[in-house]
């Protein structure tokens, strides 16, 4: 089985590319809605998340609004963090690649917004990044985030430079330019990896 580690910057157009896939009857590992779901009520994060950043979960569920204030006043808080996330997300990451090589699937995508940050790094086979122009991504996360620009700015600050990802990436997908494009060239990639 093939994998493809699916990667960019926030507002960069993984969500969108992560559903190009699916279109494509891929299997995808959404590292981001694994982490909602380990916040939500009963997730296994909580109780580590409720002792480690005081007053941040409510009625079972972590609330990421006050976590994100939390993390805004203390931004060191986000190593605690890391450590509570990570080694969860890595455990549900092999076990949905065991669950995809059991089922007989050719190709897998992994959705892993810091792919090239965290370590270890999983094994992919090819690793793909989407990008786009800082205005364009700032204007994503205003839009459909609701964020401010001080957090925009933080967060960003916090990820791997765009021009780093790229650098480093096996294929780039612009995302910016049409969803049509960013769609071809995910077919084309999808065919040259099935031979």
């Amino acid at each position: 089985m093939k994998v493809i580690g699916l990667t960019g910057g926030i507002g960069m157009g993984k969500s969108t590319a992560a559903q190009q896939f699916r279109r494509l009857h891929i299997p995808v590992f959404d590292a981001d809605d694994e982490v909602h779901r380990m916040q939500a009520q009963g997730g296994a994060a909580v109780p580590a998340i409720a002792e480690a950043f005081p007053n941040t979960v409510r009625d079972g569920r972590v609330d990421r609004n006050q976590l994100r204030a939390a993390l805004m006043a203390d931004p060191g808080g986000w190593k605690t963090l890391e450590r509570i996330i990570h080694p969860r997300v890595r455990a549900a990451r092999r076990a949905f690649l065991a669950r995809c090589r059991r089922r007989g699937a050719r190709l897998a995508v992994l959705d892993i917004p810091l792919l090239f940050e965290t370590a270890p790094n999983p094994d992919v086979d090819v690793t793909l990044v989407v990008s786009t122009s800082t205005a364009n991504q700032k204007a994503r996360l205003r839009r459909r985030r609701r964020m401010t620009d001080e957090e925009i700015a933080a967060i960003i600050a916090r990820q791997m430079p765009d021009s780093e990802k790229r650098r480093r990436a096996d294929v780039v997908v612009k995302t910016g330019l049409s969803r049509h494009y960013a769609q071809a060239r995910i077919r084309r990639l999808v065919q040259e990896i099935r031979g």
